[in-house]
């Protein structure tokens, strides 16, 4: 069992205590947070171990959960890294590229593993599909969310589009090749929607939607390929698999056939995948666990955290082209 520390219990810090405390592959040993009155709370609600300052609490653990906002992680990441421990560092990755290529250089340097927290890797309704999305070549996507002041000190983009843009990233083997993008600034002083369009290199297309400050919340993706449309609902956690396929020389009566202009016939059928309920969070704080102890690549690696950073970054840098 691997001894496990969170840095930062703000809300989301104080749902990974939860769930590390009952996972069954960890044993948390404590936390650290910079506010003492919020951490006096949480220790007398919970019983959690304090720990004074950061350094203690790496020392006693085998790996450090960071989940402090974002211009930290970098700093919090530098110290648990070279004192040999593994990291698990929520999204985005790090504030800069430069700092990101460089977590990545010291973990490969000290041995150790790192995972960041692309939540969305663990929707049931995606990683339900995921292995059917092959070879998209148009995708959108939607993620609208109510306005909530948590979040706003960073453009949309890094708050909210870049689980979108992560999700992506892991299903369309190319690279960007092109990035187009606006974004509005409503209330807050960066944006608070934003769209973008990405071209990758083998011709792909996805168009990307965020906005913190919508009447409803909408989390669904949409992707299209050869004889295939797959619907993703990360919210609903529901999936609409639709395929075509070769019809039959004699169509049974309910039978849906289309035929195109050269005279080709294809029959559409409809898959029903199996979606089994799941704590995403947990999965992916315990896969972490499986990948340093089977010495595996973590399945959202710090690599692909980092790119996922470059595109948001290209997006956001965009803004300032129009």
């Amino acid at each position: 069992m691997l001894k496990a520390g969170v840095l930062g219990a703000g809300h989301l810090g104080k749902i990974h205590l939860r769930l590390l405390n009952q996972s069954d592959k960890y044993e948390l040993v404590g936390f650290y947070d910079p506010d003492k009155e919020n951490a006096a709370k949480i220790t007398e609600e919970f019983g959690y171990t304090y720990f004074d300052t950061i350094e203690a609490l790496i020392a006693a653990v085998d790996v450090v959960d960071i989940v402090t906002p974002t211009l930290s992680h970098y700093e919090c990441a530098v110290k648990a890294i070279e004192n040999k421990k593994h990291i698990f560092i929520e999204k985005p990755i790090s504030n800069t590229i430069e700092e990101a290529e460089s977590l990545i250089k010291l973990s490969e340097e000290y041995g150790v593993k790192g995972q960041v927290g692309h939540v969305e890797r663990f929707n049931p309704a995606f990683t339900s599909v995921k292995d059917k999305i092959n070879t998209p070549m148009f995708i959108e996507a939607h993620r609208l969310a109510e306005f909530n002041p948590r979040g706003t000190d960073v453009p949309v983009v890094l708050d909210l589009m870049i689980h979108d843009i992560d999700a992506i990233l892991s299903v369309v083997n190319s690279k960007v090749k092109h990035v187009s993008a606006s974004g509005v600034s409503v209330i807050s002083h960066s944006p608070d929607i934003a769209n973008a369009r990405l071209v990758f290199e083998n011709g792909c297309v996805a168009n990307l939607t965020a906005s913190r400050i919508s009447l409803k919340n909408m989390r669904k993706s949409r992707f299209f390929q050869r004889d295939a449309y797959i619907a993703v609902d990360f919210l609903e956690k529901k999936v609409e698999v639709v395929k075509m396929k070769d019809a039959p020389e004699v169509p049974g009566d309910f039978d849906m056939i289309l035929q195109n202009a050269e005279g080709e016939r294809k029959q559409i059928y409809f898959e029903n995948p199996d979606i089994e309920a799941n704590n995403a969070i947990l999965d992916e704080l315990e896969t972490f666990a499986d990948a340093i102890e089977n010495n595996t690549t973590p399945i959202v690696s710090l690599q692909q955290g980092t790119e996922a950073l470059r595109v948001a970054k290209e997006i956001i840098k965009a803004f300032d082209n129009n």
